[in-house]
Formats: structure tokens, C-alpha cells, sequence
């Protein structure tokens, strides 16, 4: 899957199942509440929190998939290519660390 076509597939999910897209202050306000469920998820399950027996059927690729869905959504509304800003950025931190990480002793 490219990022192009994840964009017309939840643009035709918004337009066939939701209606409209929510507006982007509270699509802004989900994203947030859908990356404090996959901290939620990390910290319980491989940080030193323990896991609450509610959380241990989490999902965490089902959690992730909805930060993705939402970040999807807002550069659908905001007009954004996210294949080509993600390219973009892809080859900006290539360029940029390409040295970097190897030469960093934490990573060794």
C-alpha cells in the first residue's frame, strides 16, 4: 500500500461511511487521544508500568492503524500529499544523518 492510494481509500471511506470529515481542530484532538492509546500500549506492555488486565487484549497494530487513519485524514482536508512530503522527508534525514547515527557511542 502507498500513501497516495491509503489517501483515496479513507477519502472514500469518509465520503461513503462518515458523512464529512470531522473538522481539523477535532480530527487534531483524536489523533491525540489515538497516540496517548499507543503510549498507553508501550508503556504497559514493554516499559516498566505494569499492564492492567483490561489493557492486555489491546491491540496495538489496531491502535497504530488508527493514528495512521487520522493522520490521513488531516492531510486529506488540508490538502497535503503525504507520499511526496513523506518522500521528501525521507531523503531530507537520509542526507542529513546518514553519519550521524553510526557515530553516536549510545548506539553501540
Amino acid at each position: 500500500m502507498d500513501i497516495q492510494n491509503a489517501q483515496r481509500q479513507v477519502d472514500k471511506w469518509i465520503k461513503e461511511h462518515g458523512v464529512r470529515y470531522f473538522n481539523e481542530l477535532t480530527n487534531m484532538a483524536q489523533l491525540t487521544e489515538e497516540v496517548g492509546e499507543v503510549a498507553r500500549i508501550i508503556a504497559r506492555r514493554y516499559g516498566e508500568q505494569s499492564e492492567k488486565e483490561s489493557d492486555k487484549n489491546k491491540d496495538l497494530g489496531q491502535e497504530l492503524a488508527d493514528v495512521v487513519f487520522v493522520v490521513l485524514c488531516l492531510a486529506n482536508q488540508t490538502g497535503i500529499d503525504l507520499q511526496k512530503a513523506f518522500d521528501e522527508k525521507l531523503k531530507l534525514k537520509t542526507n542529513r544523518d546518514h553519519d550521524r547515527h553510526h557515530q553516536n557511542e549510545k548506539l553501540k
